[in-house]
């Protein structure tokens, strides 16, 4: 994700702002600094706005001018007043976490110069649909965008989609890019995306329902290898206490019956037990003095760094169990 964010900042600068003079950026969300650090670095004019105080100090200490609020159009105005406009208005994952939407959208209206760019990335809907990956769906992830929804956002504010850039990150995500109406030229790449949306179904309800039935199948699928291992005396473990794998657990109905723990890299999750079926949550130290015969991987978004780093656990004989697009045994 640093290496993802570096890239974020470079196609920021080299595209959109190594024209400005004194270029001004706001991050929403900013976290503990991951992205902004780049900028900040960099000499770039920026400030972070991140509402979670500790998180937020963790910014301020490397130097990252943060303040910890929540965005609307009265955080917009009062940002104007004090920097300017900004030149970029940026995020990663939280745009989808905010049900004031439209409070959002009109505070970037207001704080976002004539000629500025927004550019942010969230999960896409059209992944989710084509992929079966219904563990984007929890508590934070309010909404699931698709280039036809943000089009339809921001037109009722005179802005315009200019261009659309489909990414790896967090099992497949989309990132949008946005201006005033008519400032700048938009990219084929948004016409490109609305037919694909529209050949895929995603404005057809039809398309959600057939969803629905695909996570039922993929439901079953999962808990019928999950029984019949454990009715062959073998070992199963989870590996990751993600977000996403609290919906895999309850929705699916994964108890402590069918993983012994799960093992997570996290220190503040450790020693925790995970959401609904109380499955303990062990640290990732501990996998390899104690390797299951299946590992079921929650964090499947990072398959290839996990695979590398866990090579021993595979010559072994140890087995991974996934669900991303399919219920498999790797």
């Amino acid at each position: 994700m640093e290496n993802h964010f570096k890239d974020f900042f470079n196609h920021v600068m080299d595209d959109y702002l190594k024209d400005k003079d004194d270029p001004f950026v706001v991050e929403i969300g900013s976290n503990d600094g991951i992205m902004l650090k780049n900028f900040a670095q960099n000499g770039i004019r920026h400030l972070g706005i991140e509402p979670s105080a500790n998180v937020a100090q963790v910014a301020m200490d490397q130097g990252i001018n943060t303040i910890v609020e929540f965005f609307d159009k009265s955080l917009a105005e009062k940002i104007v007043s004090e920097h300017g406009q900004a030149d970029a208005y940026i995020a990663a994952n939280v745009m989808c976490h905010i049900p004031y939407i439209n409070s959002i959208v009109e505070g970037i209206k207001v704080l976002l110069k004539p000629d500025g760019i927004v550019m942010f990335e969230d999960p896409y809907l059209g992944n989710v649909v084509e992929k079966t990956t219904y563990d984007q769906i929890y508590d934070e992830h309010t909404f699931l965008f698709s280039v036809h929804s943000i089009q339809y956002l921001f037109n009722q504010f005179d802005m315009e989609l200019i261009d659309v850039e489909p990414q790896e990150s967090h099992g497949g995500s989309m990132r949008y890019v946005l201006a005033h109406r008519g400032a700048k030229p938009v990219n084929q790449n948004v016409q490109k995306h609305l037919t694909f949306e529209l050949e895929l179904g995603m404005t057809d309800q039809k398309t959600y329902t057939k969803f629905s039935k695909s996570c039922e199948r993929y439901r079953n699928d999962l808990m019928s290898l999950l029984n019949d291992f454990k009715s062959q005396g073998k070992t199963i473990a989870g590996y990751a206490a993600t977000s996403k794998s609290t919906t895999i657990i309850n929705y699916c109905g994964i108890t402590a019956d069918h993983l012994d723990c799960i093992y997570d890299t996290t220190p503040i999750k450790q020693g925790k037990f995970s959401p609904g079926a109380h499955i303990p949550v062990k640290p990732h130290s501990e996998f390899k003095d104690n390797y299951p015969d299946y590992a079921l991987l929650f964090g499947y978004n990072h398959e290839k760094e996990i695979m590398a780093k866990e090579q021993e656990f595979m010559n072994q004989g140890g087995k991974w169990i996934t669900y991303v697009p399919e219920v498999k045994i790797m």
